[in-house]
């Protein structure tokens, strides 16, 4: 199961290939952040955006986690539009499920 609540059908190859490598990262909890972001947002993120989108998801983990949660500096070519989106997407004050 992936976790996923968004249907791909209306989707075109690239955003349906996004959304899942999305929900499979490798670690659970950078699944939850990356895919239901991806579920909200993957309609409408523009051709540009979805680059810096498809590029985050090239993070490892262990990285992406690390500056989404403020523990490390985010280096500047990763932090775009896209990225401050996602990080403003969850909330951090409650747990990713709420």
């Amino acid at each position: 199961m992936s976790g996923t609540t968004r249907t791909s059908a209306d989707l075109d190859p690239r955003r349906r290939r996004t959304l899942f490598r999305a929900w499979h990262r490798g670690i659970r909890e950078m699944d939850l952040i990356m895919g239901r972001f991806a579920d909200a947002e993957i309609g409408t993120l523009s051709a540009s955006e979805l680059d810096l989108f498809e590029a985050l998801i090239e993070v490892p983990d262990r990285d992406l986690f690390r500056w989404l949660t403020g523990e490390a500096q985010v280096p500047g070519n990763y932090d775009t539009a896209v990225f401050r989106r996602l990080k403003a997407f969850h909330r951090h004050d409650a747990p990713i499920h709420v």
